[in-house]
């Protein structure tokens, strides 16, 4: 997987969530996991085609995407209503969005798929793609952690 792909991702996870949530945001340290992994409980998926192809996850637990739903509409959430859901799918959109305007200036060329939410325990994310996904923590001080999980290679 090459930097070239992962950086936008990471710089633009950065700085929506740094905007959106009016917040402290500070990257972890980057590590590799196998192609087979558990989520944390509520995962917004982007796909990726085109001259690359993959997927970038939006990983975090349900409290956290409460907390991040309550501050980007300055209201509470208890719940993960439809609202709250579809909260968390706008947070994706404007990452990736962000990060493919990046990707297209260095002239790559992909579309992306309308980011997809899950929600549950136990559940695992599997991807044929046979490379291991980046994963990127982005901790949010007393929000919470987000997991930017990018799966990506150019297409074969």
């Amino acid at each position: 997987m090459r930097v070239e792909y992962i950086n936008p991702f990471v710089e633009s996870a950065f700085n929506v969530l740094k905007e959106v949530l009016d917040s402290d945001v500070k990257r972890g340290d980057l590590y590799l996991k196998s192609t087979s992994m558990s989520i944390m409980g509520v995962a917004a998926l982007v796909g990726l085609a085109g001259d690359v192809e993959g997927r970038v996850l939006f990983d975090m637990t349900k409290e956290t995407a409460l907390a991040v739903a309550g501050a980007m509409n300055g209201e509470v959430f208890t719940v993960l209503d439809e609202l709250a859901k579809a909260t968390i799918q706008e947070l994706a959109n404007m990452i990736t969005a962000q990060a493919v305007t990046k990707l297209h200036d260095l002239g790559f060329k992909f579309d992306l798929t309308p980011p997809a939410l899950f929600t549950g325990e136990n559940m695992e994310v599997s991807n044929n793609l046979k490379v291991e996904a980046l994963i990127v923590p982005m901790e949010l001080g007393p929000i919470g952690k987000i997991e930017v999980n990018v799966a990506i290679r150019e297409r074969m």
